[in-house]
């Protein structure tokens, strides 16, 4: 908004100091003409003067009205302290819920009756018409910049609001997933800031950016989002509910994401972690779905969860295969997955392996040889056939 009347119409400085005087004798009459203006504007839009609001709009054209009238007697006066109580009316606008052009158009309708008023109460004495086309710049110049305060205000608290519910779902999807479920009574007032209705399940999904606002909105079905260690974290409530995991997911469509599995709200955590390992694992190439569903990958999750971890694993399960040449090492280690999966049905395994049946027994001797009675220990058959699923990258 401009600093003065005369940045808006600098033609003021040329009119006759008695225009100034006359309006401002004007002003109590203005002042009810303009409000009965606003009621009537205001019950349009199925609001009133009776709110908090409402005494502040009242307050406003007040303001405005005597702001006018005194600047139009001296053009050079600072209209910061009125500017500046247009622009929290704009920020109220949007606390109330209403539309950034409601407030506009009350402000130029207020406009138009002033303009009428004065024109009304035009003598044959003065002001001059020419005098009067200068006020009529000034007057609709300085609506403008009222409703331009105005809607600053509004989008200052817009932009203000949007940040302060980022924090609020932070801090509410934060406490879901800190180590120790949360206390209910912390639980319920995290979600109550956030307006969330606390659901009975939820998933989680973790998704490569930044672009956690958007996201939520676009899943949309009480998706709350934020970011958390750089990736987009996204807790959906009740993702049985009919058709929401598909949104979630042709909302994320060309982005690498995993999906949690779908727990109690109190195990929020474990979803979590899920998901982010999918996403870690998604990135490396392991797998390569989008969204990665963890539910779907349990025992990849599980074998590559400590870096690291499952290479030991078959290292140490598999020494007795370390000290043979590399082609008689893999085909025995491929006889054994197969005695494995196929519980010891050779016949079986050699179809899988595209192979004589005699040929697995002669292997199995083999194995037996070298790995003794460990293969008649189920224990140690699991822990085999793990370091075997890793080891050969078998599905």
């Amino acid at each position: 908004m401009a600093d003065t009347l005369l940045d808006i119409e600098p033609g003021l400085a040329h009119l006759a100091p008695a225009v100034g005087v006359q309006l401002r004798g004007l002003r109590t009459p203005l002042h009810e003409r303009i409000l009965e203006t606003v009621r009537a504007a205001m019950r349009a839009q199925g609001r009133s003067l009776t709110g908090g609001q409402g005494r502040g709009l009242a307050l406003g054209v007040r303001t405005a009205v005597d702001a006018f009238v005194d600047a139009v007697a001296d053009p050079a006066r600072d209209l910061a302290a009125t500017r500046a109580v247009f622009h929290a009316l704009g920020r109220t606008e949007y606390r109330e819920g209403h539309r950034v052009d409601a407030l506009r158009a009350v402000l130029t309708l207020g406009g138009r009756e002033i303009w009428a008023f004065l024109v009304a109460h035009t003598t044959p004495a003065g002001p001059a018409p020419a005098d009067l086309y200068v006020v009529a710049g000034a007057l609709f110049g300085y609506v403008d910049a009222l409703a331009g305060a105005a809607a600053e205000g509004y989008l200052d608290e817009q932009r203000d609001a949007a940040q302060d519910w980022a924090t609020t779902r932070r801090r509410l999807i934060t406490l879901l997933v800190q180590p120790e479920p949360p206390a209910d009574a912390a639980l319920r007032a995290a979600a109550d800031a956030a307006r969330w209705p606390l659901p009975r399940t939820v998933a989680v999904l973790s998704v490569d950016g930044d672009d956690a606002e958007h996201l939520g909105r676009t899943i949309g079905g009480g998706a709350i989002a934020t970011v958390i260690d750089d990736v987009v974290r996204i807790v959906l409530p009740d993702p049985a509910t009919p058709g929401r995991l598909d949104r979630a997911r042709q909302a994320l469509a060309g982005r690498r994401a995993g999906l949690g599995p779908s727990v109690p709200l109190g195990r929020a955590r474990l979803s979590y972690r899920l998901s982010g390992r999918a996403l870690t694992l998604r990135r490396d190439g392991v797998l390569r779905t989008d969204p990665v569903a963890g539910d779907e990958h349990l025992l990849t999750l599980l074998l590559r969860w400590e870096p690291g971890l499952a290479d030991h694993l078959a290292d140490a399960c598999l020494a007795p295969l370390a000290g043979l040449r590399p082609a008689a090492r893999r085909a025995l280690a491929e006889t054994l997955h197969g005695w494995l999966r196929r519980h010891g049905q050779v016949v079986a395994v050699a179809e899988d392996l595209h192979t004589h049946p005699q040929t697995v027994r002669y292997r199995m001797r083999q194995l037996r040889e070298l790995f003794g009675e460990t293969l008649d220990d189920p224990d140690q058959r699991l822990v085999l056939h793990l370091a075997l699923r890793h080891r050969l990258g078998a599905p």
